[in-house]
């Protein structure tokens, strides 16, 4: 029985992971990064033009994500409540800057936007940004 609980539960690790590949990426150079946009099917057009700002121009990318020349950084947000509502961006967007793996920079993200969410689904990257090269 416990096998059968852990080959399902590998199971669904196994096809999370390939769900959250599916997503379509825009990638660029800004400066001295690289930034990768996951265009996830929840973001509005608003949110996707401001991000797709954030990833070509220095200044918002610093205005979103603080210290991103620093290190590796990310931007999570929770699906079911978005990046911009009402003009501004929602608690639960949080980006982490200044780490020093993706890895380590998009587990952060992920955490801090989970432990902000108000809604039931888990939090997702939408933004990386990595030292070009």
């Amino acid at each position: 029985m416990r096998s059968m609980i852990f080959a399902a539960a590998a199971g669904l690790v196994v096809a999370g992971t390939a769900g959250a590949q599916d997503v379509p990426v825009e990638t660029g150079t800004l400066g001295g990064s690289s930034v990768t946009l996951h265009l996830q099917p929840f973001l509005t057009e608003e949110e996707l033009t401001t991000l797709r700002l954030v990833m070509t121009n220095q200044q918002a990318l610093e205005i979103f994500v603080p210290d991103a020349a620093k290190g590796f950084a990310a931007l999570a947000l929770a699906p079911d409540e978005g990046f911009i509502r009402d003009g501004k961006p929602v608690a639960s967007a949080v980006a982490i800057a200044g780490l020093t793996s993706a890895d380590e920079a998009k587990a952060a993200a992920l955490r801090a936007c989970d432990a902000a969410r108000k809604a039931a689904s888990a939090c997702v990257i939408v933004l990386e940004v990595a030292p070009a090269g």
